[in-house]
């Protein structure tokens, strides 16, 4: 496998690329990036990567932009160093938010960046829990949606084992989700009605489920400006929950996310680390982060030995 199989990050340079690495025992590819004065990026690989199956790990977290043009141009220097396949490891997809016309003369962003990635030479795409499921259909190569749910609900067991717990979801779009939590935990659910009155702003209108007494999992795929987190808090408080904890895959934290958090009633917030924390997990004791690590590396295990992998949520 070793022999075969290249790994590579951009300017970046995650963590969770090194964690990667070491779990599949390969050492991360030698990439030199730079960005020129007026902002150009120019990647150099630095090592042999003819006929070898090449894996770019790398978010399109902030700052997006840059983030998404260090995936387009490796991509592209790999393609041309005649790298046998070259798979985009994405575990958190930037613009997914902009999955449909949400209204007249707008972008479907989601659509554009997975034709930019395709067009770049990438073979096949890795990601975790998109935010709409018809991403998918935007590629014209195999995607692999893999789900974070696995990471968590073996942190949430271990952590409420035994207590009256409800798993809550902060908005019905995200019912099912709550639900397939709630089933594995063998716990209630609960749903909060929201209606949006603009883009980062939301307002709680009503609570779906009892959840007095208990202790309440507010569930999402992502925490942005935690607005809809901490709405959803204050909700659950008032309608006499214990205790209130949070759970998301990926930690967005922009704007006033930070300072929202800490001046919430939730005592604890679970993320994976598909986006860098660094220093904003530093600013509040209120954020532990699980790592996406073992199951990124299971995945490229097995999409290198031609193996399932929708095996490994059964």
């Amino acid at each position: 496998m070793q022999n075969k199989i290249r790994i590579f990050t951009g300017n970046s340079n995650s963590p969770l690329a090194e964690k990667i690495c070491a779990s599949l025992g390969v050492p991360l590819g030698a990439a030199r990036v730079r960005t020129f004065s007026d902002g150009e990026i120019m990647i150099e690989i630095g090592e042999n990567v003819r006929g070898r199956d090449v894996y770019v790990i790398q978010s399109t977290c902030a700052p997006t932009n840059n983030n998404l043009m260090e995936l387009l141009v490796m991509a592209d220097a790999l393609k041309r160093a005649s790298a046998a396949t070259i798979t985009a490891v994405i575990p958190y997809y930037g613009y997914a938010r902009q999955d449909r016309k949400a209204a007249p003369r707008t972008p479907i962003t989601a659509k554009l960046v997975a034709d930019l990635i395709t067009t770049a030479g990438v073979d096949r795409v890795v990601t975790i829990d998109l935010h709409a499921g018809q991403i998918q259909g935007f590629f014209n190569i195999p995607v692999d949606n893999l789900y974070a749910a696995p990471v968590i609900l073996n942190y949430l067991k271990e952590r409420f084992d035994g207590q009256d717990v409800v798993m809550v979801s902060p908005d019905a779009g995200g019912t099912e989700r709550a639900r397939a939590f709630a089933k594995r935990l063998g716990c209630t659910l609960a749903v909060i009605d929201k209606r949006r009155t603009s883009p980062n702003v939301a307002e709680v209108m009503h609570l779906i489920g009892d959840v007095r007494g208990k202790i309440a999992i507010l569930l999402d795929d992502m925490i942005d400006t935690a607005g809809t987190l901490t709405h959803g808090a204050k909700a659950l408080k008032d309608n006499g929950a214990k205790a209130i904890y949070a759970c998301a895959t990926h930690g967005v934290l922009s704007g006033p996310a930070i300072e929202r958090i800490n001046n919430s009633v939730i005592e604890e917030i679970v993320l994976t680390d598909t986006i860098p924390l660094g220093d904003k997990a530093e600013q509040t004791s209120k954020i532990q982060v699980l790592s996406s690590a073992d199951l990124l590396a299971e995945a490229i295990k097995r999409i290198h030995e031609d193996e399932s992998v929708s095996s490994l949520f059964v």
